[in-house]
């Protein structure tokens, strides 16, 4: 008896039958897994790269240097560091002198800042775009080349031997006023100002509109303004190393006990100065959001 052929066969199959098919590899899953959230990854990624250096320095504001001060080794848990801020010396002191210094210009900066942005956004006068472009120049150029340019004008004006803290809130006040005015420019740019309209034909009166509908829209960006010059303020070193004299902000201490060690206590001022950030950002946010459900 021939055997059946091929086309017998199939013939005779059972109806519904099929081979067995196999399922993605599981190369083919990552891959597919990967393309997916391709900018999740690279966004916790980055984010990671980010928080890093503030995850060693939390670490590091706990670590028990008595015996070696390399910033680097961590030796031991210790809770001293928390317990003794000022145990350096001379840290606290270089600490308020950073504080009063960053508040004062930032109040000032802001104060200034707010003014000329309403200005720029909301009038037009002659050199209107000159003034735009001036604005940028302390962004743009190198901290050196301002700090050097600023001591060779506290020096004309015979101020050499007086170079301390006015010389450095006056150039701090400088090149934080930059940032205010391009920060609060970018929040009154993107305001309707049919709103003030709108309240002025409910009979309210130039003041009342303006304290009842522009400022708490342009709030969250003078806020987000002073955050910003606060910090740029506190974290100077090259300009304000210029123009101190013998005055000694936080950054220039942290710059010259890196000669001999710096204390575990830098840590510690480091890591309060980035929780008390976070709790103004999440603050913020949680006013932002009671607001709008408020209006809704």
């Amino acid at each position: 008896m021939t055997p059946p052929t091929k086309a017998l066969a199939d013939r005779m199959a059972p109806t519904g039958s099929s081979a067995p098919t196999r399922g993605p590899g599981f190369g083919t899953k990552v891959r597919r897994v990967i393309g997916e959230r391709f900018a999740l990854i690279i966004g916790l990624l980055v984010l990671a790269y980010m928080l890093l250096p503030i995850a060693v320095v939390m670490l590091m504001s706990f670590n028990d240097s008595s015996k070696n001060r390399n910033l680097y080794s961590f030796q031991r848990f210790t809770t001293n560091n928390w317990t003794n801020i000022c145990g350096p010396q001379g840290m606290c002191s270089s600490l308020k002198t950073s504080l009063w210094i960053g508040v004062v210009a930032t109040l000032i900066s802001v104060a200034i800042g707010t003014m000329a942005a309403f200005a720029l956004v909301r009038h037009k006068f002659a050199g209107r775009s000159l003034a735009n472009i001036v604005i940028f120049l302390p962004m743009a150029s190198p901290e050196i080349v301002m700090g050097s340019s600023l001591l060779a004008l506290f020096v004309s004006m015979h101020q050499s031997a007086h170079l301390g803290g006015v010389t450095i809130l006056i150039a701090h006040v400088m090149f934080c006023l930059s940032f205010v005015i391009v920060t609060v420019k970018a929040r009154l740019g993107g305001m309707n100002e049919d709103l003030e309209s709108a309240a002025m034909d409910l009979y309210a009166n130039e003041r009342q509109a303006f304290w009842k509908v522009t400022f708490p829209l342009v709030l969250p960006g003078i806020l987000a303004a002073s955050l910003l010059s606060f910090s740029l303020s506190f974290d100077d070193f090259i300009i304000t190393n210029l123009n101190a004299g013998q005055t000694t902000t936080f950054p220039m201490f942290v710059w010259g006990s890196a000669q001999r060690g710096v204390p575990m206590q830098v840590n510690v001022i480091g890591t309060i100065m980035f929780l008390l950030a976070v709790v103004f950002v999440l603050m913020g946010d949680v006013f932002s959001r009671r607001s709008k459900r408020a209006k809704a």
